[in-house]
This record gives structure tokens, sequence and C-alpha cells, in this order.
């Protein structure tokens, strides 16, 4: 399965990155885990880019987080309820956008503005 992982990678590189949504889409096809098409990546020495949280790889800037304007309500609700170790899971903050309808990196934004980090990337870059 690696073998097909690393051509999966190798087909899917934009100027010699794999960005995130291309890694979660290998893994989806190869139904394996998103953690082992990030393994066989840093296996190949390729760097993941265009994290879907806003959270590296972005050109000149390494982030494309904007910190949101008051967050309250449900939103922050969900994002401290989810908090372990005082860190949000990324898986976390992917399903707290899907259940609230948002895009990813506005929840991303909103940690940013309450001044949590996301941890536990599924691909395992952080």
């Amino acid at each position: 399965m690696k073998q097909e992982i690393a051509v999966q990678i190798k087909g899917s590189l934009t100027e010699g990155r794999l960005p995130c949504a291309s890694a979660f889409k290998i893994a989806r096809r190869l139904e394996v885990s998103p953690q082992q098409v990030g393994e066989v990546a840093d296996e190949l020495a390729v760097k993941i880019s265009r994290c879907q949280l806003g959270l590296f790889d972005y050109g000149s800037e390494s982030k494309a987080l904007q910190p949101m304007q008051g967050v309250e309500g449900e939103l922050e609700a969900m994002i401290r309820d989810g908090l372990v170790k005082g860190a949000l899971p990324c898986a976390t903050a992917w399903d707290i956008a899907s259940e609230l309808a948002m895009k990813r990196i506005d929840v991303a934004n909103a940690t940013e503005s309450l001044g949590i980090r996301i941890t536990q990337c599924q691909l395992g870059c952080f």
C-alpha cells in the first residue's frame, strides 16, 4: 500500500509540495488514514502545503489566518468543549466546521481570536 500511496503523492504534487486537500483525497481514494499519507510524504521528503485550516504554507505568508472579530455563542462553546489539554485537535476543528456548516479556516480564525492553538494535525505535520 505504501507504494501506491507514494505513486499517488508524486502524481499530486504542486510546485514540489503536496496540498493538504490533495493528501485527503488520496486517503479517501485509497481508503487509508490521512496519517498514513502524511507518513509516506515524510518518507519521500515531500512537504505538505496549503493547510486547510490556514495554519501553514501560504506562499510569502506563513499562515492564511485572519483573527475573527467577536467569537461567541455556539462556535465558541464548541471550540472550548473540544479542547484537549488547552488546544483544539485538527479533526475536532474540522468536525465543528462541518456541524456548523462553515469553512474550516473560519474555525481556525476563531481559535486564533480566542488565543487557542490547533494541534494534532491529521496528516502528522504538527
